[in-house]
């Protein structure tokens, strides 16, 4: 606890945006059901393999997904947007096909309903928001920043074993097309590099072992560049 309080007191700025642009995604995120048109559910190959749900049994997927939320930090959706503004999709979900109620928003009142969200529907009865999955990134991310800076060997195990199930619920439940999926995994799964001055300070407390790894691996360092120098 006290580690968090540290990086919440260094990086308030930073939660703070996150925050505020997370309003923003909500906004596109509704004004995206606006706009979005019911109509056939495409042919997918991740439906063909797996069975539906359900709607009775779709929360299974959000109850997973939940979990993984619940235990990491918020990301930025900046891309997301983009690219569920520039192409839409008729929703596979039960309520986003022809012949539901809340497949479509009827055109807003005012500016007012515009912008204030309703989260609560909004997670669970908005449309159009498609490629990629939100449920993916956050889920890859998530498992991602503790594999690189967890000290858990069992537990990275585990969090992809959650990803690989979450995956398999999202296409089962019909929240997304197998596309969605893919292209999620693909653009946030990606190594990125140390941000200079902070490879220094590991962010979770580190086991002996990794101290040990860590003083080899800069003694190693050290040698070569004498050997250089030379």
């Amino acid at each position: 606890m006290s580690i968090e309080l540290f990086l919440v007191a260094e990086n308030w700025k930073h939660l703070l945006a996150g925050i505020f642009f997370q309003y923003i995604h909500g906004l596109a995120a509704h004004g995206i059901h606006y706009m979005h048109r019911p109509g056939p559910t495409l042919q997918d190959t991740g439906f063909f393999f797996l069975p539906e749900l359900g709607q009775e049994r779709s929360y299974i997927s959000e109850m997973l997904f939940t979990f993984i939320f619940m235990c990491f930090v918020l990301v930025c959706q900046i891309l997301r947007i983009v690219t569920f503004y520039s192409t839409q999709l008729p929703g596979p979900n039960y309520h986003c096909r022809e012949g539901s109620k809340l497949a479509k928003l009827p055109p807003p009142e005012s500016a007012v309903e515009l912008l204030v969200i309703n989260f609560s529907r909004g997670v669970n009865y908005g449309c159009g928001d498609l490629i990629f999955s939100s449920h993916m990134i956050f889920t890859i991310v998530f498992v991602r920043t503790y594999c690189r800076y967890g000290t858990k060997r069992c537990i990275k195990y585990f969090a992809w074993l959650l990803a690989v199930f979450q995956s398999l619920l999202i296409l089962a439940s019909r929240k997304h097309y197998t596309v969605d999926v893919v292209v999620a995994c693909v653009a946030f799964n990606a190594e990125l590099p140390d941000r200079p001055g902070l490879t220094s300070l590991p962010l979770l407390p580190q086991t002996n072992k990794d101290s040990r790894n860590k003083d080899e691996h800069q003694n190693l360092l050290g040698v070569f560049s004498v050997e250089f120098a030379d």
